[in-house]
């Protein structure tokens, strides 16, 4: 006889991502944990009476997904922000005006989501000018590697035709000198550090919504990579028994010292808050042409992008994180960049064996595009290789245009499974959003949502199987943070975080799985919604 105590859940159609893979009809849990699976007549026969018993007429459970790769703090702060994801500069504008309004002068006025590469063009200081005469505006763009300002956000940050470019970051210019009112890369941060922000105990209040957002999309698990401020708010969520997504906290390298100085180490934590790695930065994005390319870009034969770290850098800051038991998490978008990292990452592997560390769990963030010599070199140096499957149809059409022929090596998540890569995969939100089955849709169909039946994928051969999709977001996440035999899958001595379907997505048209809508999630054993 099982233990006293807990809920089963029968008439169910159950996909345990384990061995036996499913599906299963009941499934039993106790204290937070799965404690049994199988048939309703067995469990029935070996659990107590006082188990309460939910008949889920048929519907499907899986386990809940992991975002391997989300700002947690921005995507929570995005709901308070004004929407610039539009067809337009226009339309933008008309938005932040009606924002304006509504402001007293002094405040900031804040947006995000432009993209110049669907505008056509990029917005201009003067533009933003004449619609905020008394409030300073500052809106970063949809790939958070650039943003535009106006004057009086300018002036706040002491920028003229005179300034130079910041370390690692550029400031846009006219021919005369003038300022267009567009940053990129770290000069972003000479206004971004300026702009108030709310306290931790305010944004843990508006993180409260971020974390029901994600977890009515089926996401119990997040890889988070914004700040410290991140952590304060999530540890007061935590004291206040509010915390109900599982978060692995990234390491910001402004952080880097006074977490080594905490000896703190990546993996230290519990199933609720992980450290996780030190998030570095190699080169920019692919939209503002910042990643870092061995070719030029099509459309500019003048630019290659650039990188803001070489791999002498990367070594040695990875030779200290190793020595004090840190991962490194590194942004590589482009070629060029990706074979650095690759190339500081086989050096790290050679120090770390010589000093008798064990193998860190090192990731690449994106890994957009790679050149065909470097594809097997993640899985030869047991690389996590962190994606995000909705930004190919997101980018497609942008990198068709910028990358031409290398988009056969871009976004090549079924290459680096096949070659025995550590995949994982996220959103990057609020880059794009953070529905996985946007993400799964992507994965599967390489297609945009909504596509014709007849539409050709992008890249096809690219193309993965659903339950390698969903792998992607479940099973290999958990290993990649040494929580295998806790998360990721529904089987007996898992940690219960579930959610249920009304339909059967291995059951479905290909095409209808970016529209799947979770019915319920539990986490810990503790249902957050049923519907």
């Amino acid at each position: 006889m099982l233990n006293h105590g807990g809920l089963l859940l029968e008439n169910a159609i159950i996909y345990t991502f384990g061995d036996p893979p499913g599906p299963v009809e009941s499934l039993a849990i106790q204290d937070g944990h799965i404690l049994a699976i199988g048939d309703k007549e067995h469990l029935q026969q070996t659990i107590p009476s006082n188990f309460r018993q939910l008949d889920l007429g048929g519907r499907v459970i899986l386990p809940g997904l992991t975002d391997s790769h989300i700002h947690f703090e921005k995507f929570s702060l995005n709901h308070e922000r004004i929407n610039c994801d539009t067809n337009s500069v226009e339309e933008c504008l008309a938005r932040i005006q009606s924002k304006a309004k509504m402001l007293q002068p002094g405040e900031w006025i804040r947006g995000h989501g432009w993209n110049q590469n669907l505008w056509g063009r990029y917005g201009t200081k003067e533009e933003l000018d004449r619609i905020t005469p008394n409030n300073p505006a500052y809106i970063t763009a949809k790939s958070l590697h650039a943003a535009w300002a106006n004057t009086a956000a300018l002036n706040q940050a002491g920028l003229s035709a005179n300034s130079v470019d910041p370390p690692k970051g550029k400031i846009q210019r006219r021919e005369d000198g003038s300022l267009t009112g567009i940053l990129y890369e770290f000069a972003t941060l000479l206004i971004s550090d300026l702009i108030p922000r709310p306290s931790p105990s305010d944004l843990s209040q508006i993180m409260l919504r971020g974390q029901d957002e994600l977890l009515r999309l089926g996401i119990t698990s997040i890889h988070d990579f914004d700040g410290k401020r991140c952590l304060q708010a999530l540890q007061l969520l935590r004291e206040d028994s509010l915390q109900r997504l599982r978060v692995v906290k990234s390491i910001h390298f402004d952080d880097f010292e006074s977490t080594i100085d905490a000896g703190l180490r990546t993996g230290f934590g519990d199933e609720w808050i992980r450290i996780g790695a030190v998030k570095l930065f190699s080169d920019g994005a692919l939209g503002p042409h910042t990643a870092a390319m061995l070719e030029p870009y099509e459309d500019d034969a003048s630019n290659s992008g650039f990188l803001l770290l070489t791999a002498e850098e990367i070594i040695t800051i990875g030779k200290r994180a190793a020595l004090n038991g840190l991962a490194l998490a590194i942004h590589a978008i482009g070629d060029r960049a990706n074979r650095v990292v690759l190339d500081a990452f086989e050096e790290l592997r050679t120090f770390e064996a010589k000093n008798r560390i064990k193998p860190l769990p090192h990731r690449i963030e994106h890994l957009q595009v790679i050149s065909p010599e470097d594809t097997q070199r993640p899985a030869d140096l047991g690389i996590i290789v962190s994606m995000q499957p909705i930004h190919a149809i997101s980018d497609m059409q942008m990198a068709d245009r910028y990358w031409g022929e290398r988009v056969q090596q871009s976004y090549g998540w079924h290459s680096q499974i096949s070659a025995g890569s550590k995949l994982i995969f996220g959103s990057d939100a609020p880059v794009d959003s953070a529905n996985p089955f946007i993400g799964i849709h992507a994965a599967v169909n390489r297609k945009p949502l909504g596509f014709d039946a007849d539409a050709t994928s992008w890249v096809p051969d690219q193309r993965i199987n659903l339950q390698e999709a969903f792998n992607a977001y479940s099973v290999w996440p958990a290993q990649s943070i040494g929580l295998g035999s806790k998360l990721g899958k529904l089987l007996p001595g898992y940690l219960a975080d579930l959610i249920v379907l009304d339909e059967d997505p291995f059951l479905l048209d290909n095409s209808e799985l970016g529209e799947i809508k979770p019915s319920g999630v539990m986490v810990n054993g503790e249902w957050h919604f049923l519907d």
